[in-house]
C-alpha cells in the first residue's frame, strides 16, 4: 500500500473498502391450469423479467457497511454509491483504485 500512497498519508490512516454490486429478479413463475385428464392445453405466460441491482461495500478496519438498491446500472448510479460511502467515511481523503 505504501507504494501508491502519498508520503504525508500513513496506512494507519487509510480505510480499505470492499465493493460490490450483484443483479437480483425474478422470472415469471410456472402458470399450471385445470384441465380435462390426458389434455394440455396453451397458456400465454408472463415472459419479462423484473430486476433490481444491489451495491454493496464495507469497510474492513470499522466493519461500517453501505449498500444501495437501484433499478439500473449505470454511471449516475454507482457515483450514488460511492458518495455513499464517503458520507460513511470520516476521513477528509479517499483513494479509488
Amino acid at each position: 500500500m505504501k507504494a501508491v500512497l502519498p508520503e504525508h498519508i500513513k496506512p494507519e490512516h487509510v480505510d480499505i473498502w470492499f465493493q460490490d454490486e450483484s443483479r437480483i429478479g425474478q422470472q415469471g413463475s410456472l402458470t399450471r391450469v385445470w384441465h380435462e385428464k390426458g389434455k394440455r392445453p396453451r397458456i400465454i405466460r408472463q415472459q419479462q423479467f423484473e430486476y433490481a441491482y444491489i451495491f454493496g461495500a464495507v469497510c474492513l478496519r470499522t466493519g461500517t457497511t453501505a449498500a444501495l438498491v437501484m433499478p439500473s446500472v449505470n454511471k449516475e448510479a454507482m457515483l450514488l454509491h460511492l458518495r455513499q460511502i464517503s458520507k460513511e467515511t470520516p476521513k477528509a481523503g479517499m483513494l479509488w483504485w
